[in-house]
């Protein structure tokens, strides 16, 4: 009952709560950028560290690893702290990792570095969408989802064509000093907009395992895990496959990724207009038409055109697949989403982790094809287990 009220108190002041949205759009841009810039970097990032193209992508599976220890501890560590000061202090964080990134003398600093961004990681998501469900009213939340994740769907249209290019242009650690007066800028930002959010409690722990006792729930982690292992197999390694396999050169490059991205405004505006209700029935698109796209690559990869068309369609499906996954658990876990949010980003980022792991080891002992044919196969075993999603629902008492 104390819950509901605070919920409704807060939703009385939604309609200012739009900045903080907004704000934290802006956040998750800055993060998927910083997370993902080493895809468009990679080749140049491996040549200046002296390392092989699939020891660095373990730039992404660093982040990752640690993403997942932040997502499961952040709601206990924090316990009782406003979460708009743990925000505040994750964004300040990721802030740190950029210069060390940006400065980084080796390999071993660069991993520091981004095992400093994936805490940062781990620790907004898992709080994000408890934030959001208590910035707007119930009904407003897949809208505010998809405003947010509107962030990734610049981070994706914008961060690895323009990186790609002025990484080619002035060099890769020039890509990464410039998002530090971003980062720095959304600090402010934030401090502003950002309401204050008590904390409703200490339970982190205690409602994960609470969670993990539901068996649609663990099912659901699993099919997530699997359909963003699927998507994050072929993204880490699409940089070499566009330059082996479709032949393309820094300029090819940049035009395919901005086509990849900005199709992502199209999968968040389409979540935020027709995503209502139950949306159970959505849960096995993402993986049906990602895996069905990362299969047509494989076969006509080689012709420039029909492979940036398909990567258009992947980069739509991509943004909606955050939206669509966090809606599902905003309406099946309503009752411990901090806990929830927490198991979930678990999920996606131990995907990404295994992911980059497991492609540099196929990209570099095998080949760029295999990495294809592993996230196909991903693909198929998440939908396989989604079915029609009536098993990811939560039981009607």
């Amino acid at each position: 009952m104390l819950a509901a009220t605070a919920s409704t108190s807060e939703a009385t002041t939604a309609t200012a709560a739009w900045g903080a949205v907004l704000s934290m759009a802006l956040c998750v841009a800055l993060l998927i950028a910083s997370e993902f810039m080493p895809v468009s970097l990679l080749t140049p990032m491996a040549q200046g560290l002296g390392a092989s193209v699939g020891h660095t992508g373990q730039a992404v599976s660093i982040s990752g690893l640690f993403a997942v220890v932040a997502s499961l501890a952040v709601s206990t560590i924090a316990g009782r702290l406003n979460r708009k000061w743990v925000l505040i202090g994750l964004t300040g964080l990721m802030g740190v990792s950029l210069v060390l990134v940006a400065a980084t003398p080796n390999f071993e600093v660069l991993m520091i570095g981004r095992a400093l961004l994936g805490l940062c990681i781990g620790g907004f998501w898992a709080l994000a969408t408890s934030v959001i469900m208590r910035l707007v009213p119930t009904s407003d939340v897949p809208r505010a989802l998809a405003l947010m994740y509107g962030g990734q769907a610049i981070a994706a249209a914008f961060a690895a064509p323009v990186g790609s290019y002025l990484g080619g242009l002035l060099g890769w650690r020039e890509v990464f000093w410039a998002l530090t007066p971003i980062g720095a800028a959304n600090l402010i930002w934030h401090l502003v907009a950002l309401p204050s959010l008590p904390s409703r409690g200490q339970r982190g722990i205690g409602d994960m395992l609470d969670l993990l006792r539901r068996r649609y729930f663990v099912i659901a982690l699993i099919a997530s895990m699997l359909s963003w292992g699927s998507a994050f197999t072929l993204f880490t390694y699409l940089r070499p496959f566009l330059e082996q396999v479709t032949g393309v050169g820094v300029t090819g490059l940049s035009i395919l990724l901005l086509a990849l991205g900005c199709a992502g405004f199209v999968g968040t505006w389409a979540s935020g207009r027709f995503i209502k209700g139950d949306v159970s029935r959505l849960l096995r698109l993402p993986a049906l038409v990602m895996g069905a796209v990362t299969a047509g690559l494989l076969v006509v990869g080689g012709w420039l055109v029909v492979a940036g068309l398909l990567l258009v369609v992947w980069g739509a499906m991509n943004t909606a697949m955050s939206v669509i996954w966090m809606t599902w658990m905003s309406q099946n876990a309503e009752d411990a989403p901090e806990a929830a949010g927490g198991l979930m980003v678990a999920a996606v980022q131990a995907s990404i982790l295994l992911g980059a792991v497991v492609g540099g080891l196929l990209l570099d002992h095998l080949s760029i094809q295999a990495v294809l044919i592993a996230s196909i196969i991903l693909a198929a075993i998440a939908v396989l287990i989604v079915r029609d999603g009536r098993t990811l629902l939560k039981p009607t008492e």
